[in-house]
């Protein structure tokens, strides 16, 4: 078994948590913010959404700059929902598309032309791909309970879902 072969079934086990939790989203809070500096709940939502996406095209080139990342419209809960689930396929695709000679070839990125980090693509997708999701995922349930929304289980019970 090739290692990205053997990421698919983690893939599709957090698409699944992850799922859970933007379902939880309350439509009527979107634009809620816990603080000024933060994301809106609805921009959260989506940053977890396409993020996948945007970090496979990344993944499939040996190069990458970065430029700035793009404003999106105030999205539904619904647009969420979608585009996290085009984005999760895709995610599927590219990273099972990989050998084991691409997985450890470098990918380079750079912002303005300066190089800030080269490392294997297996670590780009295990660290800057899956653990960003996990990591917005987690700022995503603390906003679920500020508002006093059940969290959904993630790694075991919540105080609001026990599920064994």
């Amino acid at each position: 078994m090739s290692l990205a072969q053997a990421l698919l079934p983690e893939l599709e086990h957090e698409a699944k948590t992850t799922q859970r939790v933007l379902e939880r989203i309350p439509e009527d809070k979107v634009d809620w913010k816990p603080h000024p500096r933060s994301m809106s709940l609805g921009e959260l939502g989506m940053h977890i959404a396409y993020s996948p996406s945007v970090l496979a095209d990344v993944a499939v080139k040996d190069s990458h700059d970065f430029g700035p990342t793009p404003k999106l419209p105030p999205p539904t809960r619904q647009a969420i929902l979608d585009t996290f689930a085009k984005s999760t396929q895709k995610v599927k695709d590219v990273v099972g598309s990989f050998d084991d000679a691409r997985m450890a070839s470098a990918i380079t990125m750079t912002k303005d032309g300066k190089t800030i980090m080269a490392i294997p693509r297996a670590a780009f997708i295990r660290n800057i791909m899956m653990n960003h999701i996990y990591h917005h995922r987690g700022q995503l349930s603390v906003y679920l309970r500020l508002l006093d929304v059940p969290v959904p289980s993630i790694y075991g019970p919540s105080a609001d879902e026990k599920p064994f």
